[in-house]
């Protein structure tokens, strides 16, 4: 089934040049991705096609406007939900990807300048989604990583469907670190069990190693699933990996 992505944004070619290269690319042409950029500017009946006013009540900057926006989207008519960039919406992570890659298809809305007007928050978009607790001038990059990152859970999308189950986050844990050849490079070597053939073996350590990583450099994870597990503190101690003193307890 192919997954349509809608984006409404005022440069269109940006999206485009992205969405038609590498993954997302050889996805669309296999048909497992319909990515549609459109020009907020589309539906503008004046000369100098404005989208952007100044707010009410004053302040720095420009807002963008209801009526080119509302037009837009109802001269497209796209998939639903439609996804409002910004600051103030639900920070994306995994599982809210997970969430998205369920569906047949969505649209996301770049916003510009200082916002959009309110009244295409609450009337026109069906919910709000942010990058992080950053500003960017725009939603065009927010959008491109949020196909990117939905588009890899989609069947077909990746040559290998084990890669994304694999990932940081599919568990709730940052990813055990990769090598590949040469075995020693530079005095440097790869750990023994990895060239073991011992797949049991590997798969436990493995998950150990993410277990350890996750502890290093994301203890907040392992807050969320309630700490660690006395499984997860047997498998750590299988491979002598440490164990930060704020969970040695």
């Amino acid at each position: 089934m192919t997954l349509r992505v809608d984006v409404f944004t005022l440069f269109p070619d940006l999206v485009k040049g992205y969405a038609g290269e590498s993954i997302l690319g050889r996805a669309t042409e296999a048909g497992h991705l319909d990515i549609r950029a459109h020009d907020l500017r589309m539906a503008t009946t004046d000369a100098h096609q404005t989208v952007d006013d100044s707010p009410f009540g004053g302040g720095p900057g420009m807002v963008m406007m209801p009526e080119p926006v509302f037009a837009t989207v109802e001269q497209v008519k796209p998939p639903r939900p439609l996804i409002l960039l910004c600051p103030t919406g639900r920070t994306f992570d995994q599982s809210l990807a997970v969430e998205l890659a369920s569906l047949e298809g969505f649209s996301l809305l770049c916003g510009r300048y200082e916002g959009v007007d309110e009244r295409i928050r609450s009337e026109l978009c069906d919910d709000e989604i942010s990058l992080g607790d950053f500003v960017l001038a725009g939603g065009e990059l927010a959008a491109l990583a949020i196909i990117e990152a939905v588009a890899r859970l989609r069947p077909g999308v990746l040559g290998n469907s084990a890669s994304p189950k694999d990932e940081s986050f599919s568990d709730g844990l940052l990813e055990y670190p990769q090598w590949t050849r040469p075995a020693r490079f530079r005095g440097m070597e790869v750990p023994e069990v990895l060239l073991s053939g011992d797949h049991a073996r590997v798969a436990r350590w493995r998950r150990a190693a993410a277990l350890a990583h996750t502890l290093k450099r994301r203890p907040d994870l392992i807050d969320r699933q309630g700490g660690l597990t006395d499984a997860d503190r047997d498998l750590l101690d299988e491979f002598s990996m440490p164990v930060s003193e704020r969970w040695d307890q």
